[in-house]
């Protein structure tokens, strides 16, 4: 029987449907579903779903592949397109200022769950393995790596901080040397048409990533977990919906004036990346993508304020260092006064901001914060070993509250500094 001749172009229109089908769904949508599909497939696996660990290992390496060349790029031509220095103070300031106000916020909110909740009230230690926790750097230290001995090391070595000081330094440069230096913002303006661009190729691997993520983490820690810590992750879990939905709500509404609804139905992309992800620094380029063309943030401020943010804000870091400090107390059977609280509070929102923005960063941060309440390195060693077998989850949730931060401080700076798009804020963000 001789061959249909119609087999490749049928094949062809078939896979042309499903190719069509595929891209004709929201990305956020595919994501959410390989997200569902995962958590199944968790369940069904248990612990071989390691054995497809990879294939999110390698999302997320492809995308923080492009984090460091983005916030590179951005912030040049972000700061260069001020075209005035003084506008830089304006939008560094207003965004640095919103950044600590929401961090401070989330810190007396995870305090007050904390005492609410009372997760560490009864709590057998016996049987934990303590997990020592190295000293934080001093503050001097901190403060002069900002300052790189080499910009391109700093780039090779992903230093972020040091990173966004060249960057601003050179973007400053650029505006000062004028007509000159046109040609070479013209480059750092292309550069960021460029790494957007890599950054939509490499998230059409997200679903395939979420999916083998999510059906590792339930297939090995499993969700019956949280029947040990249910006061913890009930605590947790209130406090990034409170943070998310309440404290970044109000600030678009009361502070930004625009309505709510618009914002959080727009932001699905990039909070599913940094639930699943569980990274601030992984979700920049998607935050960045979705600042722009879903919220009519303008690319100056995107370019400046989500990179800072990256590093500089993390609510749900200090909000969950919040509920930690109480919890320690609590297990520890420790009095505290109330100058105590306020000095864990302080100590809570500088460590969050120096917390790097990776999986689990804020646990290790967590001796300088329990210091301040007397509790001992011995007994910090317990709590870190109490919660690290569980944290990947708690982890996910907290990424959660630093992104919309990020995104809803970008957008009121937009609308102080009058470059958002209000029309584009409002209106539904094509497929």
């Amino acid at each position: 029987m001789a061959p249909a001749q119609d087999d490749p172009p049928v094949a062809a229109a078939r896979r042309g449907r499903l190719s069509r089908w595929w891209f004709g769904v929201a990305l956020w949508r595919r994501i959410l579903g390989a997200l569902v599909l995962g958590v199944v497939a968790g369940v069904v696996l248990g612990d071989a779903a390691e054995s497809i660990k990879w294939v999110g290992d390698l999302f997320i390496r492809l995308i923080r592949m492009v984090v460091v060349p983005l916030v590179f790029v951005s912030i040049v031509s972000g700061v260069a397109a001020m075209g005035d220095p003084r506008r830089l103070g304006s939008i560094g300031g207003r965004t640095l200022l919103l950044y600590l106000g929401t961090t401070a916020v989330a810190v007396g909110l995870g305090q007050g769950l904390g005492a609410l909740f009372r997760p560490g009230a009864g709590i057998d230690f016996s049987g934990v393995t303590a997990r020592p926790v190295a000293e934080a750097p001093p503050v001097g230290q901190q403060l002069m790596n900002i300052v790189p001995l080499n910009p391109l090391g700093a780039l090779a070595a992903g230093d972020m901080l040091a990173v966004i000081f060249f960057s601003i330094l050179l973007g400053v440069a650029i505006i000062a040397v004028g007509e000159a230096a046109q040609p070479v913002r013209r480059v750092f303006d292309a550069g960021v048409q460029l790494m957007l661009f890599v950054t939509k190729i490499v998230m059409e691997a997200a679903p395939f990533g979420v999916f083998a993520l999510i059906a590792w983490v339930t297939g090995t820690v499993g969700l019956s977990v949280f029947q040990h810590v249910a006061l913890l992750a009930g605590a947790v879990l209130t406090g990034c919906l409170i943070q998310t939905l309440v404290v970044h709500g109000l600030l678009l509404r009361l502070v930004a004036r625009l309505p709510v609804f618009p914002f959080f139905r727009d932001i699905p992309d990039a909070v599913i990346v940094a639930f699943t992800t569980s990274s601030s620094a992984a979700t920049l380029p998607v935050a960045m993508r979705v600042a722009k063309e879903n919220l009519g943030v303008s690319h100056t401020v995107a370019s400046t304020a989500l990179p800072i943010g990256t590093t500089v804000s993390m609510d749900g870091t200090a909000l969950y260092l919040g509920i930690l400090s109480m919890f320690a107390v609590q297990a520890f059977g420790i009095e505290l006064t109330l100058p105590q609280v306020l000095l864990a509070g302080m100590t809570t929102v500088l460590v969050a901001v120096g917390s790097a923005p990776v999986p689990s960063a804020s646990l290790f941060m967590l001796a300088a914060v329990l210091s301040t309440l007397g509790v001992s390195p011995e007994q910090t060693a317990l709590v870190v070993g109490f919660v690290l077998p569980f944290d990947r989850l708690l982890d996910m949730t907290r990424t959660v509250p630093n992104n919309t931060a990020d995104l809803a401080v970008a957008v009121t700076v937009a609308r102080w500094e009058g470059e958002l798009d209000e029309a584009a804020y409002r209106a539904r963000p094509a497929v």
